[in-house]
């Protein structure tokens, strides 16, 4: 792609101050007003007010008026240069004027095409890739104004309304989607539309910041597609029973309940239907286990339609609370608010496949759990031998607010990609209120999206209408195979909205008055997917209402059986642990006494390093003086001390762990887990070798 970048930054200048010169054309950028934001944006003049039709121009006679001159010299020697002999040029220069002077010359159906315009229209492309979403029907409340970039307009390009019938080729060495070399040549108008499809619906896609080729055509392949994403009958009727379910869980919660904190899911149901189906995919894809953490906002829903804890159980705590019992030999606490707890489950996929859910505890500091969540799943891996971390991962959940607010957030992000820290990477999902309690976006941060924190990472970015169920499990499902394809993190912002204040007896209209009103108003997600699929004859009205009456159903003798439910005191467990023991069944005092003659061969092997590693030597005097204490059993310090202590830890099959700042050295340089070779660089870690073949992950030290 030599010619693309050297070519587009000069071709993009030229474009917007030589074309608005030679070229009348509409307003650069405007806002679409809310009651037009589902039009086509494109607006041509007409044919009587319409700039004049460029002519075609070959290439020996390119003027300054696309480029200026030493680019076009540059471009005409080129051309010389590869019609005398193609392999003289750079391969991208021999595909570039192979398919563009070639098919101009060749195809009938290629109307006087030129250099100008095919190097036009790549950018036209390449704006719709990098600015489509700010143009994408994201809002579903449509109250946000937004500017359109001018890039998005064709005119600015040159284009006019007399070149909407024309076909035109797109076609370039090594690129994907659009700009493929097998698409056939389309006229400019299914050009626009395609992109408007693909770019400016119900999804936004935030990728091009990535500067990884193959991820970026990866994600084309999957965006750019010949027709529109559809969903067969039977995929569809599976996605309405996952959303009625979420929906009429939260409507059977606000019915029995009418004064209780529950943190509803009313504004963001499609949440529900699009986890199970990104879990779906993720068992299909090989994932065994996955590790959830979340705010409050949702986990009542969560727990009862995705992670599968018992409804009784969570009808009882709204009923009674957590009621204590006799069981014995079980560690645990006092037990937590209903939308604080988690639960694990074993759970059956459509697929035919098994997949191990757990949500983890977490308190009322939204994003506390992330961290450890990160954890817990590093350590899943570590005990499955999950070595590419492909059968165990982490899902994320966060407020829009806490995402771009909270540091832990960005800290637990930037873990990420390192090597004692990385989990192969973590599944993102925003809910995305448009308020964070009682905040607007505009006083909350300083960037366009929440998520634009995740582009520090190199994430991609899916931005998708909570109101559009088959867009949010379309990105649910494309963010699953993004993390079990590069291993890396991804981001799922579902753009929704929140019906009720913070908690349902908050009063939302204190603050956001506006908001409030068009939400009073507005339809829910499944009243929208219901007309959709009546309207379009997919689902007669009978089959949706038997839908209804099973869930309701289900719901009604769940709640007869919460009322002789008797909960165990291991319900508040995320993951009941076989073996794990309390404090009654174990003496408080245990006896951690080692062998002396264990104690001095560990103590040899933590104080030897290799003949060819050079230390620092202050190191070195340190390392000799431990040896000469394991020699002599005399004036050991509390640096060997602990250094003994994990090596017998080791010894007794124990994973250890030592994360922290300047743990490697100590920060009083007392600890020296790591060694520095000063000539090579290289790293030597003593307790890696305290026995015969240890792994490698056995022991890790890691400063943070």
């Amino acid at each position: 792609m030599a010619w693309l970048r050297a070519g587009t930054g000069v071709a993009k200048l030229a474009v917007r101050r030589n074309l608005s010169q030679a070229y009348s054309y509409v307003a650069r950028s405007h806002i679409i007003p809310s009651q037009n934001r589902y039009l086509h944006n494109t607006v041509f003049k007409s044919k009587a007010q319409a700039a004049p039709v460029p002519r075609p121009v070959p290439l020996s006679r390119l003027t300054d008026n696309f480029l200026d001159g030493t680019s076009s010299v540059y471009l005409e020697e080129l051309q010389r240069a590869w019609e005398a002999d193609p392999n003289s040029v750079d391969e991208s220069w021999d595909n570039f004027f192979r398919n563009f002077v070639g098919q101009t010359a060749t195809s009938p159906g290629v109307s006087g095409q030129t250099i100008q315009e095919s190097m036009r229209l790549l950018l036209l492309v390449r704006a719709y890739q990098v600015n489509g979403h700010m143009k994408a029907k994201l809002d579903p409340l449509d109250l946000e104004e937004r500017q359109i970039p001018e890039d998005l307009n064709p005119e600015l390009y040159g284009f006019t309304e007399a070149d909407l019938d024309r076909e035109f080729f797109l076609g370039v060495l090594t690129m994907s989607g659009f700009l493929s070399e097998n698409r056939p040549m389309q006229t400019l108008r299914n050009i626009l539309t395609r992109l408007e499809q693909a770019y400016c619906g119900s999804i936004g896609y935030e990728y091009m910041h990535i500067p990884d080729h193959d991820k970026c055509n990866w994600l084309r392949e999957r965006i750019e597609t010949p027709t529109p994403m559809e969903y067969n009958q039977e995929r569809r009727k599976v996605m309405l029973d996952r959303l009625i379910w979420s929906t009429q869980f939260e409507n059977f919660l606000a019915t029995k309940w009418t004064t209780a904190k529950r943190f509803g899911l009313e504004g963001c149901e499609t949440l529900i239907p699009g986890m199970k189906e990104m879990f779906d995919r993720l068992a299909y894809l090989g994932v065994e286990s996955i590790v959830i953490g979340m705010p409050h906002r949702g986990r009542l829903n969560v727990l009862g339609n995705v992670v599968r804890k018992p409804l009784r159980q969570i009808f009882s705590e709204f009923s009674g609370g957590m009621k204590r019992t006799d069981e014995v030999g079980l560690y645990t606490g006092t037990g937590d608010v209903k939308y604080h707890l988690g639960t694990s489950y074993d759970r059956p996929t459509r697929g035919g496949k098994r997949i191990h859910l757990s949500l983890v505890a977490n308190p009322s500091h939204l994003e506390a759990v992330d961290p450890v969540v990160l954890g817990k799943t590093r350590a899943k891996q570590y005990y499955c031998n999950d070595l590419d971390r492909s059968k165990n991962i982490a899902v994320l959940i966060h407020g829009d607010g806490s995402f771009a607010g909270q540091g832990v957030v960005y800290e637990t992000l930037h873990l990420s990609a390192l090597p004692n820290y990385t989990t192969g990477g973590t599944i993102h999902i925003v809910v995305n209120n448009q308020v964070a309690f009682t905040t607007d976006p505009r006083s909350g941060r300083s960037s366009q999206y929440c998520t634009d924190v995740a582009k520090a990472l190199n994430a991609p970015i899916l931005h998708v209408n909570g109101d559009d169920l088959e867009a949010v499990v379309h990105a649910c499902e494309l963010a699953a195979e993004w993390r079990q394809t590069f291993h890396s993190d991804v981001v799922v912002d579902i753009v929704c909205y929140r019906r009720f204040g913070h908690n349902e007896i908050d009063e939302p209209s204190f603050t956001q008055p506006k908001m409030y009103q068009v939400i009073r108003s507005h339809p829910s997600a499944l009243e929208m997917y219901k007309k959709k699929l009546l309207e379009s004859g997919q689902m007669a009205e009978e089959v949706i209402d038997e839908i209804h009456k099973k869930v309701n159903s289900i719901l009604n003798e769940e709640f007869e059986a919460s009322k002789d439910y008797v909960p165990q005191r291991r319900d508040w467990l995320s993951a009941y642990w076989a073996g794990f023991k309390s404090p009654e069944q174990l003496s408080r005092i245990r006896n951690t006494g080692v062998k002396p003659e264990i104690l001095k061969n560990i103590g040899k092997a933590i104080s030897t390093l290799p003949e060819d590693f050079r230390p620092h030597r202050a190191v070195k005097k340190v390392y000799d003086l431990r040896a000469q204490m394991i020699e002599t059993e005399e004036g050991i310090d509390w640096a060997l001390g602990e250094a003994l202590a994990l090596a017998t830890l080791l010894v007794e099959g124990n994973h250890v762990r030592l994360s922290g700042q300047d743990v490697e050295r100590g920060t009083f340089s007392h600890r020296h887990a790591v060694l520095h070779d000063q000539d090579t660089g290289g790293k030597y870690c003593p307790l890696d070798h305290v026995m015969m073949n240890q792994n490698e992950e056995m022991f890790t030290v890691s400063n943070r």
